[in-house]
Protein backbone atom coordinates (compact mmCIF):
# COMPACT_ATOMS: atom_id res chain seq x y z
CA UNK A 1 0.00 0.00 0.00
CA UNK A 2 1.77 3.01 -1.22
CA UNK A 3 2.39 5.86 1.40
CA UNK A 4 -0.54 8.06 2.14
CA UNK A 5 -0.41 12.00 1.38
CA UNK A 6 -2.75 13.35 4.07
CA UNK A 7 -2.56 13.55 7.91
CA UNK A 8 -4.20 10.56 9.65
CA UNK A 9 -7.26 12.56 10.70
CA UNK A 10 -10.88 10.48 10.35
CA UNK A 11 -14.54 12.38 10.31
CA UNK A 12 -15.00 12.82 14.05
CA UNK A 13 -12.03 15.05 14.88
CA UNK A 14 -13.16 16.97 11.74
CA UNK A 15 -16.68 17.39 12.78
CA UNK A 16 -15.03 18.36 16.70
CA UNK A 17 -12.83 21.15 15.11
CA UNK A 18 -16.13 22.71 13.03
CA UNK A 19 -18.16 22.26 16.17
CA UNK A 20 -15.88 23.80 18.48
CA UNK A 21 -14.46 26.66 16.48
CA UNK A 22 -17.93 27.22 15.62
CA UNK A 23 -19.18 27.75 19.15
CA UNK A 24 -15.92 29.16 20.78
CA UNK A 25 -15.86 32.18 17.82
CA UNK A 26 -19.59 32.66 18.43
CA UNK A 27 -19.20 32.94 21.64
CA UNK A 28 -16.41 35.72 21.70
CA UNK A 29 -18.76 37.26 19.39
CA UNK A 30 -22.01 37.87 21.40
CA UNK A 31 -20.80 40.71 22.06
CA UNK A 32 -18.39 43.08 20.17
CA UNK A 33 -18.25 47.09 19.53
CA UNK A 34 -19.70 47.03 15.87
CA UNK A 35 -22.52 44.80 14.31
CA UNK A 36 -22.94 45.26 10.57
CA UNK A 37 -25.92 43.87 9.34
CA UNK A 38 -25.52 43.07 5.74
CA UNK A 39 -22.05 41.91 4.32
CA UNK A 40 -22.21 43.63 0.83
CA UNK A 41 -19.60 46.57 -0.38
CA UNK A 42 -20.22 49.15 2.44
CA UNK A 43 -20.51 46.34 5.21
CA UNK A 44 -17.35 44.79 4.44
CA UNK A 45 -15.68 48.42 4.32
CA UNK A 46 -16.66 50.02 7.01
CA UNK A 47 -15.59 46.50 8.68
CA UNK A 48 -12.30 46.23 7.10
CA UNK A 49 -11.84 49.78 8.25
CA UNK A 50 -12.83 49.49 12.29
CA UNK A 51 -11.74 46.32 12.61
CA UNK A 52 -7.60 47.71 11.34
CA UNK A 53 -8.55 50.49 13.98
CA UNK A 54 -8.67 47.55 16.84
CA UNK A 55 -12.48 47.31 17.38
CA UNK A 56 -14.23 43.79 17.37
CA UNK A 57 -16.66 43.32 14.27
CA UNK A 58 -19.04 40.80 13.70
CA UNK A 59 -20.78 41.22 9.89
CA UNK A 60 -24.05 39.25 9.68
CA UNK A 61 -25.23 37.68 6.58
CA UNK A 62 -28.19 36.28 5.42
CA UNK A 63 -26.99 34.76 2.47
CA UNK A 64 -24.82 31.95 2.56
CA UNK A 65 -21.81 34.33 0.70
CA UNK A 66 -20.49 37.65 1.40
CA UNK A 67 -20.24 40.18 -1.23
CA UNK A 68 -23.87 41.45 -2.21
CA UNK A 69 -24.21 43.12 -5.67
CA UNK A 70 -20.33 43.29 -5.57
CA UNK A 71 -19.81 39.57 -7.08
CA UNK A 72 -22.10 39.92 -9.68
CA UNK A 73 -22.42 43.63 -11.01
CA UNK A 74 -24.80 45.21 -13.37
CA UNK A 75 -28.01 42.48 -14.83
CA UNK A 76 -26.04 39.72 -14.12
CA UNK A 77 -22.63 40.73 -15.92
CA UNK A 78 -20.29 40.32 -13.95
CA UNK A 79 -18.26 44.14 -13.86
CA UNK A 80 -19.24 46.48 -11.83
CA UNK A 81 -18.58 50.41 -12.44
CA UNK A 82 -16.84 52.56 -10.19
CA UNK A 83 -16.77 57.06 -10.75
CA UNK A 84 -14.22 59.06 -9.42
CA UNK A 85 -12.96 59.68 -6.66
CA UNK A 86 -13.52 56.09 -5.69
CA UNK A 87 -10.31 54.89 -7.61
CA UNK A 88 -8.60 55.51 -4.66
CA UNK A 89 -10.06 52.99 -3.05
CA UNK A 90 -9.56 50.19 -5.83
CA UNK A 91 -6.13 51.24 -6.05
CA UNK A 92 -5.86 50.93 -2.27
CA UNK A 93 -7.58 47.20 -2.09
CA UNK A 94 -5.15 46.18 -5.61
CA UNK A 95 -8.04 45.77 -7.20
CA UNK A 96 -6.93 45.97 -10.99
CA UNK A 97 -9.80 48.16 -13.26
CA UNK A 98 -9.55 50.12 -16.74
CA UNK A 99 -10.88 53.28 -17.42
CA UNK A 100 -13.45 53.05 -20.05
CA UNK A 101 -13.93 57.01 -19.94
CA UNK A 102 -13.08 59.91 -18.46
CA UNK A 103 -13.72 59.28 -14.43
CA UNK A 104 -15.39 55.87 -15.42
CA UNK A 105 -14.23 52.88 -14.19
CA UNK A 106 -15.15 49.08 -14.52
CA UNK A 107 -13.44 46.13 -13.07
CA UNK A 108 -13.80 41.97 -12.74
CA UNK A 109 -16.99 42.03 -9.75
CA UNK A 110 -15.20 38.70 -8.36
CA UNK A 111 -12.20 39.78 -8.24
CA UNK A 112 -13.06 43.40 -7.06
CA UNK A 113 -15.22 41.39 -4.24
CA UNK A 114 -12.66 38.53 -3.24
CA UNK A 115 -9.81 41.38 -2.70
CA UNK A 116 -12.68 43.45 -0.65
CA UNK A 117 -13.55 40.27 1.14
CA UNK A 118 -9.58 39.16 1.81
CA UNK A 119 -9.30 42.46 3.17
CA UNK A 120 -12.34 42.29 5.90
CA UNK A 121 -10.69 39.18 7.03
CA UNK A 122 -7.02 39.88 7.07
CA UNK A 123 -8.45 42.76 9.15
CA UNK A 124 -10.08 40.81 11.49
CA UNK A 125 -13.56 40.84 10.60
CA UNK A 126 -15.44 37.41 11.82
CA UNK A 127 -18.84 36.73 9.70
CA UNK A 128 -21.66 34.83 10.83
CA UNK A 129 -23.30 33.50 7.67
CA UNK A 130 -27.13 32.38 6.67
CA UNK A 131 -28.20 34.34 9.65
CA UNK A 132 -30.90 36.85 9.53
CA UNK A 133 -31.34 39.54 11.19
CA UNK A 134 -35.06 39.26 12.96
CA UNK A 135 -35.45 42.48 15.29
CA UNK A 136 -33.26 44.95 17.42
CA UNK A 137 -31.95 44.86 20.77
CA UNK A 138 -32.78 48.20 22.44
CA UNK A 139 -32.21 49.72 25.76
CA UNK A 140 -33.17 52.89 27.74
CA UNK A 141 -33.98 55.59 25.58
CA UNK A 142 -34.74 53.44 22.91
CA UNK A 143 -30.60 53.20 22.29
CA UNK A 144 -29.92 50.60 19.78
CA UNK A 145 -27.56 47.89 21.19
CA UNK A 146 -27.83 44.98 19.78
CA UNK A 147 -29.92 42.45 17.03
CA UNK A 148 -31.77 39.48 17.43
CA UNK A 149 -31.09 37.01 14.92
CA UNK A 150 -31.74 33.37 13.51
CA UNK A 151 -30.81 31.45 10.84
CA UNK A 152 -32.14 32.49 7.27
CA UNK A 153 -33.50 29.04 6.73
CA UNK A 154 -35.86 29.14 9.62
CA UNK A 155 -37.73 31.75 7.42
CA UNK A 156 -38.40 28.43 4.50
CA UNK A 157 -39.96 26.49 7.19
CA UNK A 158 -44.09 26.00 6.94
CA UNK A 159 -45.50 28.79 9.37
CA UNK A 160 -46.92 25.81 11.57
CA UNK A 161 -43.15 24.80 12.61
CA UNK A 162 -41.20 27.61 12.27
CA UNK A 163 -41.53 28.18 16.48
CA UNK A 164 -37.94 28.10 16.49
CA UNK A 165 -36.50 30.99 18.82
CA UNK A 166 -34.14 33.39 17.68
CA UNK A 167 -31.26 34.89 19.97
CA UNK A 168 -29.83 38.38 20.56
CA UNK A 169 -26.57 39.65 19.83
CA UNK A 170 -25.30 42.94 21.89
CA UNK A 171 -23.05 45.75 20.50
CA UNK A 172 -22.15 49.01 21.56
CA UNK A 173 -22.63 50.28 17.85
CA UNK A 174 -25.13 48.45 15.14
CA UNK A 175 -24.33 49.31 11.63
CA UNK A 176 -27.27 48.68 8.86
CA UNK A 177 -25.86 47.56 5.57
CA UNK A 178 -28.53 45.99 4.38
CA UNK A 179 -29.35 47.88 0.75
CA UNK A 180 -32.31 48.85 -0.31
CA UNK A 181 -34.18 46.57 1.94
CA UNK A 182 -32.75 49.19 5.34
CA UNK A 183 -34.16 45.96 7.34
CA UNK A 184 -32.96 46.94 10.58
CA UNK A 185 -34.46 50.63 10.02
CA UNK A 186 -37.19 49.72 9.10
CA UNK A 187 -37.28 47.67 12.54
CA UNK A 188 -37.29 50.98 14.13
CA UNK A 189 -40.27 52.13 11.38
CA UNK A 190 -42.28 49.18 12.87
CA UNK A 191 -41.59 50.95 16.37
CA UNK A 192 -42.56 54.44 15.31
CA UNK A 193 -39.36 55.53 16.21
CA UNK A 194 -38.49 56.58 12.73
CA UNK A 195 -40.20 57.41 9.38
CA UNK A 196 -38.84 55.86 6.46
CA UNK A 197 -40.00 57.77 2.58
CA UNK A 198 -38.03 54.83 0.44
CA UNK A 199 -35.51 55.24 -2.00
CA UNK A 200 -36.38 57.02 -5.41
CA UNK A 201 -35.98 56.68 -9.18
CA UNK A 202 -32.25 56.06 -10.57
CA UNK A 203 -30.32 59.27 -11.15
CA UNK A 204 -26.58 58.39 -10.75
CA UNK A 205 -25.38 61.93 -11.01
CA UNK A 206 -27.10 63.08 -7.99
CA UNK A 207 -27.52 59.57 -5.78
CA UNK A 208 -23.28 58.90 -4.98
CA UNK A 209 -22.92 62.10 -3.60
CA UNK A 210 -26.30 61.99 -1.36
CA UNK A 211 -25.25 58.62 -0.20
CA UNK A 212 -21.81 60.42 0.96
CA UNK A 213 -23.66 63.02 1.96
CA UNK A 214 -26.57 61.59 4.44
CA UNK A 215 -24.29 58.52 5.83
CA UNK A 216 -24.30 58.89 9.42
CA UNK A 217 -26.30 57.94 12.70
CA UNK A 218 -29.56 57.87 12.11
CA UNK A 219 -31.11 56.97 15.90
CA UNK A 220 -29.14 56.39 18.96
CA UNK A 221 -26.82 53.76 18.45
CA UNK A 222 -27.16 52.59 15.05
CA UNK A 223 -25.33 54.06 11.65
CA UNK A 224 -26.96 53.76 8.13
CA UNK A 225 -24.30 53.36 4.93
CA UNK A 226 -24.42 51.95 1.48
CA UNK A 227 -28.02 51.98 -0.36
CA UNK A 228 -29.92 51.53 3.04
CA UNK A 229 -28.91 55.60 3.08
CA UNK A 230 -30.87 56.02 -0.10
CA UNK A 231 -34.07 54.16 1.64
CA UNK A 232 -33.57 56.02 4.95
CA UNK A 233 -33.72 59.40 3.42
CA UNK A 234 -35.55 58.78 -0.08
CA UNK A 235 -32.39 59.18 -2.15
CA UNK A 236 -31.94 58.31 -5.46
CA UNK A 237 -31.46 54.98 -6.44
CA UNK A 238 -28.00 54.33 -7.82
CA UNK A 239 -27.62 51.22 -9.99
CA UNK A 240 -24.63 49.25 -10.17
CA UNK A 241 -22.18 51.55 -9.82
CA UNK A 242 -19.89 51.11 -6.43
CA UNK A 243 -17.95 53.88 -6.02
CA UNK A 244 -20.63 55.48 -3.65
CA UNK A 245 -20.75 51.88 -1.63
CA UNK A 246 -16.92 51.52 -0.66
CA UNK A 247 -16.88 55.80 0.02
CA UNK A 248 -20.39 55.07 2.54
CA UNK A 249 -18.80 52.05 3.85
CA UNK A 250 -15.82 54.40 4.85
CA UNK A 251 -17.80 57.50 5.75
CA UNK A 252 -19.85 55.02 8.49
CA UNK A 253 -16.36 53.84 9.73
CA UNK A 254 -14.97 57.18 10.14
CA UNK A 255 -18.36 58.36 11.92
CA UNK A 256 -17.96 55.47 14.17
CA UNK A 257 -14.74 55.45 15.63
CA UNK A 258 -15.47 59.05 16.35
CA UNK A 259 -18.11 57.51 18.55
CA UNK A 260 -15.09 55.59 20.54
Amino acid sequence: MEEKIFSKVGEKEITRAIVSEFARQFCEYVESDCLIIGGGPSGLMAGKILAENGLKVLIVERNNYIGGGFWIGGYLMNKITVRYPADEELRQLGIPYKEVTKGLLVADGPHACSKLIAAACDAGVKFANMTKFDDLVLREGNRVAGAVINWTAVGALPREITCVDPVALESKLVMDATGHDACVVKKLEERGLIKTPGFGAMWVEQSEDLIIEYTGEVHPGLIVTGMSVATTYGLPRMGPTFGSMLLSGKKAAEVALKKF
